[in-house]
């Protein structure tokens, strides 16, 4: 006989899913549990769908939200709290604050269906194949990233203004010929899906706030392709020299090696290549660059920004001072500033066990730091060389770039000393 699982302990907090139809598509047990509460928590427009038969004490979420979760439940500790999220609350939802500050033992989730599961049902998209953006507290710049020919997206917008935002974006881009329709009140007595048109020909004044914007990407005849892989070309980037060109820049984020989740440090940001690439293999990848001068600083921002990684973060200053500010990097790139004293031993000594580090230089005296650094510590120490076919008067020859020598090493788990010179 097996023996009976102990019950889970009680959970501190209820979330329930309630859509645009309000109480009436609430499922039974949802309901049951909004009856049984003592307080409810929500915003306004959540907190209205409630019939009068919820006698809960009823408080609206203060603004900014996620500061003020422990404090205000604090303050009712003791009663039968519950929680209300549009739709999924565990999809860019509530959800997720509450099981992160709480932990997920002290949440019950009740979810009710999404406002994509909805969209993706009345536009017939099957949902795997749909790429979902929010806007939601992100700005408009972070569509960028997912504009690939045929793509379809669906934006979770953030108010009445956002649908003409996603235009003006997709227009901007090159992207205007894409498809655009508008599906407000998803579910509710209100829904209402607009006729599909082009970003070029959006002309349609705000609407409800409540929508999602469906986009079916279609990339104008003269706008340059982009690829999801690292190596953009240089000319999609903004520079004034200081850039890692394309064919090393894809062969130094091949070693850099980016993983969902993870952070890099870019040293030395120049134009920000390295850290954008890297911020755009995978949403949850997050960087940081580090660049002394600020004119450049600023056109790294403008870079993230078109290149639809507004996330990434700029910080202006001279490594390697700046980095004991920084949070702790899975991967470390240095760029520029090899020959700053501390630089390398800095970055090696910031890096977790399994963290790599990647450095590249084209100058003689940072290539005997890199082969010094070899010596001491192992990892491949490679020299990158390419060249480019031009005219040669009625020929054609090879022009040499400049030779690229390329330290990658990744640090032992065991490993707790800095880099050269510790050992001495």
């Amino acid at each position: 006989m097996t023996p009976a699982r102990p019950a889970p302990p009680p959970a501190v907090v209820t979330v329930v899913g309630i859509g645009a139809d309000g109480w009436e598509g609430v499922p039974d047990g949802s309901r049951a549990a909004l009856l049984d509460v003592e307080v409810v928590i929500g915003g306004p427009r959540q907190l209205d769908l409630l019939p009068p038969e919820c006698a809960a004490e009823r408080i609206a979420w203060p603004s900014p939200l996620r500061p003020a979760v422990p404090g205000l439940l604090a303050a009712h500790a003791g009663r039968r709290i519950a929680v209300l999220a549009s739709g999924d609350p565990m999809f860019y939802g509530i959800g997720r604050t509450l099981t992160e500050v709480l932990g997920a033992g002290a949440v019950r989730v009740l979810p009710h269906p999404s406002s994509v599961s909805h969209a993706c049902a009345r536009l017939g998209w099957p949902l795997e194949d749909v790429e979902v953006v929010t806007l939601v507290g992100r700005p408009a710049a972070c569509i960028a990233a997912a504009l690939y020919e045929g793509r379809r997206l669906l934006v979770l917008s953030a108010d009445a203004t956002t649908p003409a935002e996603v235009a003006a974006l997709l227009r901007d881009h090159g992207y205007g010929p894409s498809r655009m329709r508008l599906l407000e009140q998803l579910g509710g007595e209100k829904e209402r899906t607009t006729v599909s048109t082009t970003a070029d020909d959006w002309h349609d004044e705000p609407g409800d706030p409540l929508n999602i914007v469906a986009v079916e990407c279609h990339r104008a005849p003269d706008t340059p392709r982009l690829g999801a892989v690292p190596g953009l070309p240089d000319t999609a980037y903004e520079h004034d020299g200081q850039l890692t060109k394309r064919h090393i820049r894809a062969a130094t984020l091949g070693v850099l090696a980016p993983a969902p989740g993870e952070l890099l440090w870019d040293v030395g940001g120049g134009s920000g290549s390295i850290a954008i690439e890297w911020m755009r293999t995978h949403p949850s990848c997050r960087a940081v660059t580090v660049e002394r001068d600020p004119v450049r600083a600023e056109r790294i921002t403008r870079n993230a920004d078109r290149l639809g990684v507004p996330g990434l973060r700029v910080v202006t200053g001279a490594a390697p001072g700046v980095l004991t500010e920084l949070p702790t990097p899975d991967a470390v790139f240095v760029g520029g500033g090899l020959t700053a004293p501390g630089l390398l031993d800095a970055c090696w000594e910031a890096l977790p066990g399994g963290g790599r580090l990647v450095a590249n230089t084209v100058t003689l005296e940072s290539e005997a730091l890199l082969a010094d650094a070899h010596r001491r510590r192992g990892g491949e120490l490679v020299r990158l060389a390419v060249a480019h076919a031009v005219p040669v008067g009625g020929f054609t020859g090879w022009r040499q770039a400049m030779p690229v020598t390329q330290w990658a090493v990744e640090k032992a788990q065991h490993t707790l000393n800095p880099l050269p010179g510790a050992d001495r």
